[in-house]
């Protein structure tokens, strides 16, 4: 495929959204489809929280819930837990893998920052050393966050190893940047808003009731908001160029991804779900 595999190699951009399409500001499309779904959404998300507890299997749910996410954020229809749980049995070894790779990683990286700033508010041990080793303890955490918005659509998406999801999610950090840092700032704007009452109303009853509110909404608006910010840039990187050059290839797949297709032509197979 053309594109992101010869990083800044790009070809240029597909089709895209079809002139006589309605166009709407993502802002608003983004809370209708999350409140139009809201219902269903809840129980994916207790699925999903029941399946992330063990930590390792946190990968496996993440794909799951990615694939819901993505067919509802491209305007498909998805059949919910049973599409949950499909999507589970078709990638359980390659996400069950990056589950565990993640959770080495996170304590790794978190291991470090912790290390490097802890160091650095030592009066003892307070070196410029230290201070860089926090910052770039710090700035391999973002990017590793980042790339969390696209190993698992990569994952459910294409026909890739490990190796080259890791590689290709690292390279979409930077491809598409500023949408990446609006997305992780909302996030964590979101998160701020829930820590900041539980500062200024530190209850039991008020902790007992935001967190069932945060497990029965969170993890499907943030993985809905990441299909928002990420599957343009993929769609643009990888699949238009491909397209390009196979113009007849996986109608069908497309089709189901909200593309456009070209009229009555035969299809044949790419390496993608």
């Amino acid at each position: 495929m053309a594109g992101l595999f010869g990083f800044f190699d790009f070809t240029k951009e597909g089709p895209g959204i079809k002139k006589d399409a309605p166009k709407k500001k993502a802002f608003f499309v983004f809370f209708e489809t999350f409140f139009r779904n809201f219902w269903r959404f809840i129980l994916i998300n207790v699925v999903y929280v029941c399946l992330s507890l063990p930590i390792v299997t946190g990968g496996m749910a993440s794909a799951g819930i990615t694939n819901i996410t993505r067919n509802i954020a491209r305007d498909k229809h998805s059949f919910g837990i049973s599409d949950f749980f499909e999507t589970i049995r078709k990638n359980w070894k390659q996400a069950l893998a990056v589950g565990i790779i993640n959770t080495i990683l996170t304590a790794v990286i978190g291991f470090a920052v912790y290390i490097y700033f802890n160091s650095y508010l030592n009066t003892e041990t307070k070196s410029l050393f230290n201070l860089v080793g926090f910052v770039i303890s710090m700035l391999i955490a973002v990017i590793f966050a980042i790339m969390q918005f696209y190993l698992y659509t990569l994952m459910i998406t294409f026909d890739f190893s490990i190796k080259t999801l890791y590689v290709n999610s690292f390279k979409f950090v930077f491809v598409n940047l500023w949408k990446n840092l609006l997305c992780g700032v909302i996030l964590v704007l979101v998160y701020a808003v829930y820590l900041l009452i539980l500062l200024l109303f530190p209850y039991w009853s008020v902790l007992f009731t935001e967190l069932l509110i945060a497990l029965l909404t969170l993890p499907a608006f943030q993985f809905l908001l990441i299909q928002f910010c990420t599957f343009g840039s993929i769609k643009k990187y990888i699949i238009d160029p491909y397209y390009e050059q196979h113009p007849d290839a996986d109608i069908e797949k497309r089709r189901n991804l909200g593309l456009d297709v070209p009229e009555d032509n035969t299809y044949d197979d790419m390496s993608w779900e």
